[in-house]
């Protein structure tokens, strides 16, 4: 059984490249797909709550703005990639939740009335809700990247009272850059498909109990070639968010080939 207080939706995505969903590009298309299958899957939520991987401060930080621009943090596309809009709003009474219940659970952040959303949020929310009519809000990971951090962040996150609300982390559970622009061989063919599996076990595999869920979680450096999928691990922490969240396997995860690699998107 969970014990989080409330029963939010919780869904670990891979978020492919930059803005390439979007664009076109048939490297993505099981991705694009996969989002709008998760979109027929779910309720349309009132709110959803963003980790993206593309952001990182000293202590949680929450988006505070109603009217947060767009942050088109990728680089060396074409101008259409610079000239996307998502008009969503933000949620500044959310946030200001966020804050508190963050607090109550011994957990320092702050709110930021500045930043704005990067692309871990609007290229995958364009493709679920191309309306931009759900309001949104972006919590940042840590800059320590400890996967106990961010468990903890999601256990607190998991007390937000909101009804009907998405918690989604924004990452890719492959993301070796030099990877995807090197020439796969059999053998990092091996070292992809080896730590996916390791992955989908630990996420889904439903006679895990949650101490040996969790401990997998927090020990990820040592499944088969983890340092090799990650060399930093900033796109593998919003699952550990999404996890601390949902405390339990997910409902269903789904193998995709996202950008020449096998990735993998969990929903709770």
């Amino acid at each position: 059984m969970s014990t989080q207080k409330n029963e939010h939706t919780v869904l670990y995505i891979s978020h492919g490249a930059g803005p390439m969903p979007i664009l076109g590009d048939g490297r993505h298309e099981e991705m694009v797909e996969n989002l709008k299958l998760l979109k027929a899957r779910i309720k349309k939520p009132s709110a959803i709550i963003v980790v993206s991987a593309h952001w990182e401060e000293g202590v949680p930080s929450i988006t505070a703005n109603g009217n947060p621009p767009l942050l088109y943090d990728y680089y060396g596309f074409p101008e259409e990639a610079y000239e996307i809009v998502y008009p969503a709003k933000g949620h500044s009474s959310l946030a200001q939740s966020i804050h508190e219940t963050l607090a109550a659970g011994g957990i320092e952040s702050r709110l930021d009335n500045e930043r704005g959303f990067d692309h871990g949020l609007f290229i995958p929310l364009k493709i679920m809700y191309p309306e931009a009519d759900i309001p949104c809000v972006q919590v940042s990971l840590v800059k320590d990247l400890a996967p106990a951090t961010h468990i903890a962040l999601g256990e607190a996150l998991a007390a937000v009272e909101h009804e009907n609300l998405l918690i989604l982390g924004s990452g890719f559970s492959f993301h070796n850059m030099n990877a995807f622009f090197a020439p796969e061989t059999s053998e990092t063919r091996r070292w992809n498909e080896a730590f996916e599996r390791w992955l989908i076990e630990t996420c889904a595999d439903k006679e895990l109990d949650e101490k040996t869920r969790a401990g997998r979680l927090l020990s990820w450096e040592s499944a088969p070639h983890a340092r090799y999928c990650h060399p930093r691990e900033e796109h593998l922490l919003p699952l550990h968010v999404c996890y601390g969240v949902a405390k339990r396997s997910c409902r269903e995860c789904f193998e995709l080939n996202v950008f020449g690699k096998k990735g993998s998107t969990f929903l709770w």
